[in-house]
């Protein structure tokens, strides 16, 4: 009965690691859920996220028939300014158009957690408005050269040299990396609760 988490980014992995902390025999493994991240018409961001979450953990699930009774964590992040959902760009030109729509603007970051055991799934929504600072077209050149933004949603990382970027946060600082600490911990619990009644 272990853990599984259904992503290979190293920051998730390193944050799944902190809320198993207080666990005895906290471990968990890694697997690498492919699913098509295309939104779907007509749904909103929170639907879409978490969605995304949730495929992410069963498609995990399924890719672990040597355990047995697996949990699997999925979580999706997206960035979304006013309607618009800003994925991880294409290439050079579309972070740069990305990051200078952020400029000086205030955002969303939604990342959705899911857990799911096979006959049970729980998923927790976490909101948080970051705030740029203004930037200018050098700027952002040069964090596009440091290929940090490439295949982050959003086309920053806030760990990272993109955390220059940020004149505040209102939220969950460690949802805009990639997995929020106190939200997932509930998740374990709530799912530890279910399968101890």
């Amino acid at each position: 009965m272990g853990w599984v988490l259904a992503s290979t980014s190293p920051r998730r992995k390193e944050l799944f690691a902190q809320v198993g902390f207080s666990e005895s025999q906290f471990s968990f493994k890694q697997v690498a859920p492919d699913i098509d991240e295309s939104h779907l018409a007509g749904e909103s961001a929170a639907d879409f996220v978490v969605r995304l979450a949730i495929e992410k953990a069963q498609v995990g699930l399924s890719l672990c028939t040597d355990e047995v009774n697996p949990k699997v964590l999925g979580s999706d992040t997206i960035v979304v300014l006013g309607e618009q959902i800003l994925g991880k760009p294409k290439d050079k030109q579309d972070a740069q158009r990305i990051l200078l729509e952020l400029s000086g603007q205030t955002h969303q970051v939604m990342t959705a957690v899911a857990v799911t055991n096979g006959s049970k799934t729980l998923t927790r929504l976490c909101q948080t408005e970051v705030t740029f600072c203004q930037l200018t077209l050098e700027t952002i050149n040069a964090y596009i050269d440091t290929q940090e933004p490439m295949d982050k949603a959003g086309a920053y990382g806030i760990q990272g040299l993109g955390g220059c970027f940020v004149k505040s946060i209102k939220g969950s600082y460690s949802a805009v990396v990639g997995l929020p600490l106190v939200e997932t911990r509930e998740l374990l619990h709530e799912m530890n609760h279910i399968e101890l009644t």
